[in-house]
Formats: C-alpha cells, sequence, structure tokens
C-alpha cells in the first residue's frame, strides 16, 4: 500500500475497516522525509490489533502485519523476507514507491495485491503497471475522497485499477 501526502489518513481508514485476521500482510511505502523518524509505527499501531513494524533487514513476512519501510530506505522483497537498501543514485527517477511495487510484483505475481492512497505526483503509476503485467490486483483510492488525488487519479489513468474505492471500503 502506497502513499504519500495525505497517506497517514487514508492508512488509518484502511485499518480502522480491515480485519485483524485477514491472512495477508500488508507493506505500506509512504513517501517518507528521509532526515526525519518516522512515527507512523506508533500511530498506526493504535487502530489495529495486528503487529505494527518498522522493516528491518531481511525481516521475513508474516501474514496479519503491518511492515512500514523506514525513512530514507528502499524496500524490496524477496524469497519471502522484506529487504533494505539505501536509495539508490541510479534510479534517481525512481521512488521508493515504484521500487517496491515493482519488486512485489517480480515476486509474487498473480498474488499480488497494489493500493495506491492519497499523495501529490505520479508515484505509485509505474509499480502498477508491473503489477497488472503479472497478473496481479491494483485498486486506487477514490479521488474525491483522498487529501492529495493526484497519486490515486494518476494510477487510474493507466487504465490498470481494478477497483477504486475509498480506504475505509478496501477491506470487503
Amino acid at each position: 500500500i502506497v502513499a504519500s501526502a495525505g497517506g497517514l489518513d487514508a492508512f488509518k481508514k484502511f485499518f480502522i475497516s480491515m480485519p485483524a485476521d485477514s491472512g495477508m500482510a500488508f507493506v505500506l511505502i509512504p513517501h517518507l522525509d528521509p532526515t526525519h523518524e518516522s512515527l507512523m509505527v506508533e500511530l498506526l499501531g493504535k487502530l489495529t490489533s495486528m503487529p505494527v513494524v518498522e522493516v528491518q533487514q531481511d525481516l521475513p513476512i508474516q501474514v496479519n502485519r503491518v511492515y512500514i519501510i523506514p525513512p530514507n530506505k528502499f524496500l524490496a522483497i524477496s524469497h519471502g523476507t522484506l529487504q533494505l537498501s539505501p536509495p539508490s543514485m541510479h534510479l534517481g527517477w525512481q521512488t521508493s514507491i515504484d521500487f517496491f511495487l515493482q519488486s512485489l510484483a517480480s515476486e509474487h505475481g498473480e498474488r499480488a495485491i497494489g493500493i495506491v492512497l492519497s499523495g501529490t505526483g505520479s508515484h505509485g503509476a509505474l509499480g502498477i503497471r508491473q503489477i497488472k503485467l503479472a497478473g496481479g490486483l491494483t485498486m486506487a483510492q477514490k479521488p474525491d475522497t483522498a487529501e492529495c488525488d493526484q497519486m490515486p487519479k494518476n494510477a487510474i489513468a493507466t487504465g490498470l485499477i481494478d477497483s477504486v474505492l475509498p480506504p475505509e471500503q478496501m477491506s470487503s
């Protein structure tokens, strides 16, 4: 699940309605300020009974958990573990958002689910294409429910979004 500006509110709405025993693992890639510590683990941990943790290197993925990327890192999924790396200069045009979505598509193919929530710019649109090409499911926040609607609108504009919903309705 990816977001930028306005993402915290969208994440909150998503997790308030998500059952704690969905059988899925949730990886959150908010576009974070690289120079500040994130409080997202604490804030979201109050809204769900699922464990909410900041990703550490080689962390095995478990169902019914929420994983959050730390600031100033890129995140990939490989062989069932989460792999952190520093932002790469040769990927300067690519954000941690698209980098992770592409990794998810490569690792999980048709079992991948990519969700684009509130944010500015076109972050997520490239990764959504990769998930759809791999046969996965794609969702975007209904733009009029987003604090910043550019990311969902750009994801929808790809023509590859399966569902457009408010975050609180995505669990159904």
